[in-house]
């Protein structure tokens, strides 16, 4: 049993659960003496290098940038807790120019990631000059919100003891890229993730790739992947597959989620927190899985069109799905 009080929750629609205080709605001025937001990603900003077979440039990335510029035009209270180096704080002001509430960890060094395309985007090599430090419990200990979002990008960005903590709070949405990578001379190599069974017990919704996913549970076929993650206790598995589309599995049902590709494929970085950005919002508006899904595979789908992140509106993503 997860540790959260359950007792206190009531089903949104017939495979999702949220706090029964947020589905029968609080008036604002309730929420004007502690804030609840809707979402809260926690994850480290990084000083990126990309390279592709056109260019080399060099930006702001990981989880905690892509995933807050996407939901920045969307409708919901959220909230970025991050850590960077002091002179990397110029990236949380370019936030704080786009409306996103930021609450900072300083940290010894910024994350520092080189990542390299080939001629299928799908394909990327990745290396790790730099770490920044954990995150702690006491940052987050008075923070609410109805779904946390965890972007690790290392396996010891947040402890065991954190998601934890978080679960204890509120819903917990896990991207597990961070807990499967293991460096060695600075590049990037699959790994399993030791606490995984203890952790995601903790975890509501789970986010991988196909390769994630294979290096999580040792299974080749997403459907056996998927259904041993839910064994685990996780109620939404989230598998994307690039120009292939995505998978979600719940409750026994696969729901499979067609790509969603511009003319044109500019620059990928950052699709799968594109992805989890629409995900998260339209089921905390009350969407379907499947509805859910297409609206963030579209969102996905658009960010590859051009460089840097997404910061297009509901109107945009849902103007590409044709609907």
């Amino acid at each position: 049993m997860k540790g959260k009080n359950t007792l206190h929750q009531t089903s949104l629609n017939s495979d999702f659960f949220l706090p029964d205080f947020w589905t029968f709605g609080l008036p604002d001025f309730f929420l004007s003496f502690q804030t609840m937001y809707d979402i809260c990603c926690i994850g480290h900003i990084t000083s990126d290098k990309v390279v592709t077979t056109n260019a080399v440039m060099h930006m702001a990335g990981g989880t905690a940038w892509y995933f807050s510029h996407a939901v920045s035009k969307l409708d919901i209270r959220y909230l970025l807790v991050t850590s960077l180096a002091p002179t990397e704080m110029h990236y949380v002001n370019d936030l704080h120019a786009n409306g996103i509430e930021v609450n900072i960890q300083p940290s010894t060094n910024t994350v520092y990631f080189e990542n390299i395309y080939g001629e299928n985007q799908d394909d990327r090599t990745q290396n790790v000059l730099a770490k920044a430090d954990p995150f702690a419990i006491a940052q987050i200990q008075n923070i609410n919100a109805l779904i946390f979002h965890l972007g690790p990008l290392l396996a010891d960005d947040i402890s065991i003891d954190l998601i934890k903590t978080l679960a204890a709070k509120g819903l917990v949405s896990l991207d597990v890229q961070g807990y499967l990578r293991k460096v060695e001379n600075h590049k990037v190599y699959a790994t399993d993730w030791p606490g995984k069974i203890e952790a995601l017990q903790y975890v509501d919704i789970l986010k991988a790739d196909v390769a994630e996913l294979q290096a999580l549970t040792g299974e080749k076929e997403v459907s056996e992947g998927a259904r041993l993650v839910a064994s685990w206790g996780v109620k939404e598995v989230v598998i994307t597959n690039g120009s292939q589309g995505s998978v979600i599995y719940s409750e026994g049902v696969f729901y499979n989620i067609p790509a969603y590709p511009p003319k044109t494929i500019v620059d990928a970085t950052g699709c799968g927190d594109t992805y989890m950005a629409g995900y998260l919002y339209r089921r905390i508006k009350g969407a379907g899985i499947g509805q859910s899904g297409e609206f963030a595979a579209a969102m996905a789908g658009l960010k590859t069109a051009s460089s840097g992140a997404f910061m297009g509106t509901e109107a945009e993503v849902m103007g590409f799905l044709g609907k």
